[in-house]
């Protein structure tokens, strides 16, 4: 409907949980969720699930897009900000209300994206850490950064995203490379330049988690790693918190919160300090 007669944000209030209001922020930050990421990640029935995600379709607070497959049938829904959506997180971040229109091409461009696949990969990742907190009280996701948020605040690289993992009195950072394998490894290894200026500069040295789709492509990719940058693989058919990451020249996996981490100094390019000093624990 035209921008002059869509409804007012505040007669929709009533409408929007808490739970609503974290889903919006996540697709703010993260673009598209499917519906089973989003069952994982706030709902305990899929057709409570599904109910809910309709009611926001219809009140304009989301939007939704899929694609048919090659042997038959669809894809899953894939969800995102509607108009609505879109006037609701302008406001809570006092950013400029965005019109109709430009909400409009913002979805169409988001499904005619050659790189949503990879972009649901990597969401994917973070998706499946956050349903095992679900499972684990002892366990935190105290970050989720994708990577235009991990470029802005890194500066220097390009991670596919950025996470600070906690168990218990350990908190682990992390840069994840999702790969789908689109790329040569020899592109892919040459992404570890970046990782290893950051930490040259005193900035945090994580290590790089690569996300792989089968197990033929890890052990290739373990055959040109160095070591220079701490690395860990792992494929896509596990529980990324789970000992499932294999490091640069070990012989055993080890869970994500055993991994080496390293915060690194206050310098201009790390996010973990303020004038009052780290920010992590």
């Amino acid at each position: 409907m035209p921008a002059s007669r869509s409804p007012g944000l505040l007669s929709l209030y009533p409408h929007i949980t808490s739970r609503d209001r974290a889903l919006l922020q996540l697709l703010d930050d993260h673009q598209v969720l499917t519906t089973d990421q989003i069952h994982r990640l706030f709902f305990r029935a899929r057709r409570t699930c599904q109910i809910r995600l309709g009611e926001l379709a219809s009140l304009g607070l989301l939007d939704r897009f899929r694609f048919a497959r090659a042997g038959g049938g669809s894809q899953p829904w894939h969800w995102t900000l509607g108009h609505q959506g879109h006037r609701f997180q302008a406001a809570a971040h006092r950013r400029p209300e965005p019109t109709l229109r430009a909400t409009r091409q913002a979805v169409h461009r988001l499904s005619a994206n050659p790189h949503l696949t990879h972009l649901l990969t990597a969401n994917e990742f973070f998706v499946r850490l956050a349903a095992h907190t679900r499972q684990h009280p002892e366990a935190r996701l105290d970050r989720w950064w994708s990577e235009s948020l991990t470029t802005r605040q890194f500066r220097t690289i390009t991670a596919d995203g950025h996470g600070l993992w906690g168990v218990a009195g350990t908190t682990v950072g992390f840069f994840l490379e999702a790969d789908t394998g689109t790329e040569p490894l020899g592109r892919v290894i040459a992404k570890l330049d970046r990782y290893a200026q950051l930490a040259r500069r005193s900035g945090p040295r994580y290590p790089v988690l690569f996300w792989l789709g089968s197990e033929r492509r890890e052990e290739h990719l373990h055959r040109l790693l160095t070591g220079e940058v701490p690395c860990a693989t792992a494929t896509h058919a596990i529980d990324p918190a789970e000992a499932v990451w294999l490091p640069t020249g070990a012989t055993a996996r080890v869970p994500l919160a055993a991994l080496p981490s390293d915060h690194g100094h206050p310098v201009a390019d790390n996010p973990n300090f303020d004038d009052d000093g780290l920010l992590v624990v």
